[in-house]
């Protein structure tokens, strides 16, 4: 596992408050959503705000391709990585 991967798990965490699970509980293609990790809406909006927080990154709301790189967290490590090296 990536070090990116293992620090946005753990942000997926802290930032919800998920105490019952740890980093190794998260599968990096586990659909964060529904039926994978169960995060509903306002969670998508607290994880966007620690993800711009913590990585500097400007996330687009109403960008058309927003939900696909919060699909997972291999996809969340993949967009992170594109908007620093942008």
């Amino acid at each position: 596992m990536s070090d990116l991967n293992r620090e946005i798990k753990q942000l997926i965490i802290d930032a919800l408050g998920l105490e019952d699970i740890g980093v190794d509980d998260i599968d990096d293609t586990q659909t964060l959503f529904g039926e994978g990790l169960g995060l509903d809406s306002v969670d998508a909006l607290e994880l966007g705000l620690a993800i711009q927080k913590k990585y500097a990154i400007k996330i687009d709301a109403d960008a058309k391709d927003t939900r696909n790189h919060f699909s997972n967290v291999a996809s969340l490590a993949a967009f992170v990585t594109a908007k620093q090296a942008a």
